[in-house]
């Protein structure tokens, strides 16, 4: 029998990263992966495969950096794991006896039962799995109008992919907007804006009731508004449910979602101190709210990851994962949208008392030069406290650190008025004005607001 200290199971980000955390803290220890998939896929990067990357192949985690730190990849399944024997079953055949085991089995694209149609031929979904991604790029080439249903960030950036390299593009929305669990609605407007702008067709507000078939082929969709749409394949965007078979098969806990029980170490909950589960499977819980919560980032699996790394064999109260902030970015041409946190329409509904304040500025500065794009930071601040609670930001490329600058305010528990003595460096290339910088300025308009309230 093979003996392992570590075992992980799964070798996406969260996998990859609890491997790398893991090896890292403890040197001595022997890591193992155990994934089914010779090449693993970038996960944020899969919509650019039908774009910009126009291969699976430029899309590809290296496994360098496991190996080099001395890490074993073993390309296999686990069909059950022994919990109390600390054993696992391997689908090929054999056994590995394991110290610590970190679950991180990811999510796999769901494909609602209620839709009819889902099943015919040139329906797709969007699984992190390069050769069924392979083979859908060589079906679509031969095809025309696209319709994705789900406008997430996901299906955005699928369609705004796809009608760059010349499909026929529909996006299909049943709520209002689209991003809406990600924005609130001007921010929504602006991106729905500036993919019509690009040529994709995008309709909000209504559903998809039924897959039309011809000789077992997608030929159109029906609305829940009864137009019937012209198709050629239809994609389907419609969301993750976290993978969890293997752990229920196993005895672990699920939580009413689905996902596996865990705490803040993210050990799972009734078992021995030498089981973890991470990313897309594990336990989700709001970093504001502590509510459960189904949102499932890359980015948010990998911090989880490198917490379980630190705290296998000992215990750190200053290495926990304290909830889920919900950082999201995506660009479209030459724009950029990022939130970090909860927006204000979620705010009000979950009954924070919320002072908000946006400020439009620019990016670099003078406005003269040459790449000057529009950047809006719009703030979400706690009313009684002052407390950063939320933000969202549109302008061009350079917003992606400005969101994550945002995410660390929260999850630091910063206030609007620390916010307003921040040393920001800047320089005319690269941010806004230090007299204009847009996150100050919409701190000062909040901060003005917070006044006039006591």
């Amino acid at each position: 029998m093979k003996k392992v200290d570590v075992l992980i199971i799964g070798g996406g980000a969260s996998g990859l990263s609890a491997a790398i955390s893991s090896k890292s803290n403890y040197p001595d220890k022997s890591v193992a992966v155990v994934r089914k998939e010779k090449q693993v896929l970038v996960p944020c990067g899969i919509p650019y495969i039908f774009g910009s990357l126009n291969s699976s192949d430029r899309n590809v985690m290296p496994d360098q950096g496991m190996l080099d730190l001395g890490v074993e990849i073993i390309i296999d399944e686990v069909d059950i794991v022994d919990i109390e024997g600390h054993t696992a079953d391997l689908v090929k055949g054999g056994k590995i006896e394991f110290e610590k085991v970190i679950f991180a089995t990811g999510s796999i694209p769901t494909k609602p039962k209620w839709l009819k149609g889902a099943d015919l031929e040139n329906v797709f979904t969007i699984p992190k799995n390069k050769i069924y991604l392979d083979e859908m790029h060589d079906q679509l080439k031969g095809l025309k109008k696209i319709i994705t249903i789900g406008a997430g960030f996901i299906g955005v950036e699928m369609s705004d992919e796809m009608n760059k390299e010349g499909w026929d593009v529909t996006l299909v929305e049943l709520e209002p907007t689209i991003l809406s669990r990600a924005f609130d609605k001007e921010f929504g407007d602006k991106a729905e804006e500036l993919l019509v702008k690009r040529g994709v067709k995008v309709i909000t507000g209504k559903g998809v009731k039924e897959i039309i078939g011809t000789d077992g082929k997608v030929s159109s969709v029906i609305l829940t508004s009864g137009e019937e749409i012209e198709a050629d394949a239809v994609i389907l965007s419609m969301g993750y449910a976290p993978n969890t078979a293997l752990a229920e098969k196993s005895g672990l806990e699920l939580n009413k979602f689905g996902f596996i029980k865990t705490c803040e170490y993210m050990r799972v909950e009734n078992c021995s101190s030498d089981i973890f589960a991470v990313g897309d499977c594990a336990e989700k819980r709001d970093f504001l709210t502590r509510r459960l919560s189904t949102t499932m980032l890359a980015s948010t699996a990998c911090a989880e990851a490198r917490v379980a790394g630190m705290n296998l064999y000992e215990l750190s109260p200053c290495k926990v994962f304290g909830g889920t902030i919900a950082i999201y970015n995506t660009a479209i041409g030459d724009s950029a949208f990022g939130t970090a946190g909860i927006t204000e329409e979620r705010a009000r509904q979950d009954n924070f008392d919320v002072v908000v304040g946006s400020f439009t500025g620019i990016d670099k500065h003078p406005r003269t030069l040459e790449g000057t794009h529009e950047q809006t930071v719009k703030l979400i601040v706690a009313g009684d406290c002052g407390m950063i609670i939320g933000g969202e930001v549109f302008g061009g490329i350079s917003i992606g650190e400005l969101t994550n600058t945002l995410g660390f305010l929260i999850q630091n528990h910063v206030n609007v008025k620390t916010l307003l003595t921040a040393q920001i460096g800047t320089h005319p290339m690269l941010t806004g004005s230090p007299a204009a910088y847009p996150l100050i300025k919409a701190a000062e308009i909040v901060a003005k607001k917070l006044k006039c309230r006591s």
